[in-house]
Formats: C-alpha cells, sequence, structure tokens
C-alpha cells in the first residue's frame, strides 16, 4: 500500500498545486482556460498518439473491453438519473450529475497514472474507454439533459443535442490523435526524427499540466460557484463513482468471463482501476455550458478527486 501510494501521490499533489495557485489567486482564474487549451489540443493528443502509436492495435481495437465497460457505463448513467431525480433535480441536472458518476478522469489523469503503476501495456485498454466515454456516454448524456425542453420539443431537443454532442466528440483532438496513433500502430509508421521529439516533449507536458489544471478547475468552479447546498445532491453521486462504478465493472467483467467472454483479466484489471478514477474535470464545463448546476458538479468532482486518493489506492492493492 505504501508503495502505491508513492507513485499515486505525485498525480494527486499536482491536482492540489493547482487548486491552492487558483485559491490564491497566484494563478489568475483568466489563465486557466490558456492551461486547459494548451493541454487539450497540444499536449494531452501528443501524449495519446504516443501511447496509441506504441501499443498493439488488438488492445486498442478489443471488443470485449469495449463492452463491458459501455454496458457499465450506460446501468451508472440509468441508476444516477433515477436516483437523483426528485422535484428540484431535474432532467438536466440528473443527467450531467450522471454523466459525473459514469466519465472517470481517464483522460487528464488515468492514462499517465496507471501506465506509471502497471507499466505500458494499460495504456490500450485505459485509451479504450477514453473513446467509449467521449463518444458514447457524453453524447448520451447531454441529448438526455435536453428532455426538460417540454414533451414534443423535448424529443426534437434530444435528438439535436445528441448530433451537437456527436459533433462535439467528432472536434475534440483527443479521439482524433488516437485514432491516428492506432493507424500509425498497425502500419508501423514513426514520425520524422525532429517532429517525434517535439511531439514527445508535449507528450511529457501533458500529465503535470493537466493534473495542475484539474485543481485550477476545481477552485475556479468553487469560488465561482459556492452557494450553500444539501449534502445529499452531490455526495451519493460522489459515492457511485467511487464505490459503485469500479465494483459494477468488477462484477460485470467477471460475469463476462464466465460466460466465455474472451476479456483478459489484465485489461479487466485496468477497466477496473479506470472505473476507480475520480469524476472528469471537464463535465464541469459542460454542465456550465448547458445551463445546469455548475456548483453541484463542480462539488461532486471535487469530493471525488480529494476522496480518489485514498479509494484510488485502495482498489490498486486489492486487485494487484
Amino acid at each position: 500500500m505504501l508503495n502505491i501510494l508513492l507513485v499515486t501521490f505525485p498525480f494527486f499533489a499536482l491536482v492540489l498545486a493547482g487548486y491552492v495557485a487558483a485559491r490564491r489567486r497566484m494563478l489568475p482564474l483568466e489563465a486557466i482556460p490558456g492551461l486547459n487549451g494548451f493541454v487539450l489540443f497540444f499536449a494531452l493528443p501528443c501524449m495519446l498518439y504516443r501511447f496509441g502509436s506504441t501499443t498493439p492495435i488488438a488492445q486498442l481495437l478489443d471488443v470485449s473491453v469495449a463492452g463491458v465497460y459501455l454496458l457499465c457505463g450506460l446501468v451508472m448513467v440509468a441508476f444516477a438519473i433515477v436516483w437523483t431525480m426528485n422535484h428540484r433535480i431535474r432532467w438536466n441536472d440528473a443527467s450531467l450529475g450522471a454523466l459525473v458518476a459514469a466519465f472517470p478522469n481517464s483522460g487528464f489523469m488515468g492514462v499517465p497514472l496507471l501506465v506509471a503503476l502497471l507499466g505500458s501495456a494499460a495504456a490500450g485498454p485505459a485509451i479504450l474507454t477514453m473513446l467509449v466515454d467521449m463518444v458514447i456516454t457524453s453524447s448520451l448524456c447531454v441529448a438526455l439533459s435536453r428532455l426538460d425542453e417540454g414533451e414534443g420539443h423535448g424529443r426534437e431537443a434530444m435528438i439535436d443535442a445528441g448530433k451537437k454532442a456527436l459533433k462535439g466528440a467528432a472536434a475534440n483532438p483527443m479521439p482524433w490523435a488516437i485514432l491516428l496513433g492506432a493507424v500509425a500502430s498497425y502500419v508501423q509508421f514513426r514520425l520524422p526524427g525532429p517532429v517525434e521529439k517535439t511531439a514527445w516533449l508535449l507528450a511529457d507536458a501533458a500529465s503535470p499540466v493537466a493534473l495542475f489544471t484539474i485543481g485550477a478547475v476545481l477552485a475556479r468552479s468553487q469560488i465561482q460557484s459556492s452557494h450553500p447546498m444539501p449534502v445529499n445532491d452531490y455526495l451519493p453521486v460522489a459515492l457511485m463513482k467511487l464505490l459503485l462504478h469500479p465494483l459494477l465493472v468488477l462484477a460485470v467483467g467477471l460475469a463476462a468471463r464466465e460466460m466465455g467472454v474472451p476479456l483478459d483479466p489484465f485489461a479487466l484489471t485496468v477497466i477496473v482501476l479506470v472505473a476507480a478514477l475520480p469524476s472528469a474535470s471537464n463535465v464541469s464545463l459542460l454542465a456550465e455550458r448547458l445551463g445546469a448546476d455548475n456548483g453541484r458538479i463542480a462539488r461532486i468532482i471535487l469530493v471525488t478527486t480529494v476522496v480518489a486518493f485514498f479509494t484510488f489506492s485502495g482498489a490498486v492493492t486489492l486487485l494487484t
């Protein structure tokens, strides 16, 4: 356990550093979008391309991993919506809350952390879960969030929102970086020396800057959305993310193996640990754009990020 904490501590410490920097205004809040842009459009795509291009193509196209993880994500979304909806929390807030219950921080935190813990073989299954979350789970939750707009118009708004979400996923550079990396892996292509060195330098910057940015985004969300809120509005969803999600993936994965699904034990371990990660910080930005209660979403992300230092380390200890 101590050895695992020694590996995970720097990752969570960088999140704390970003939080403190933004909270104390050492980092201006206006600078956070710039950090986000650097990570999203430069550093993280280079890191994902590097992992994709050096990962066997079979790991990036593992239907068993994608199927088990997607099924669990859909169950989490349905369960979170049913559990949280009430006279105050309607489709918009419930759907975005369900997204943070099912969408782990696999891009900014998960891939580099799991590679540090389990080796480079963990990159393939972790990257595959990212594709599932970015393309399917996010699009579904965005579509469901539009159901508040009336019975007739709600369906049209839901379809329109789903299309826009898919367009947004297509405009996201991360899936394309993964796809290009997979193609490079398949054809055994390598970038020209100077280009590769430049891309790899950006890739090396992805993890520390992304983690620092997570902390800064959480601090900004808390500063801007500090209205009082019942604990019941956010704590159950945080517990779903950290406890129910990984347990569900483990149970479904083991059941699938019993039924003869060719799910590799190591890949199952990786996707269970992906599910044990804290909620994705970019859902806060999405909630703000869609008019959901961003204060609630930010609290869920903050709680999962703080508590995951212990729960995630415990999950690694139990599974490895």
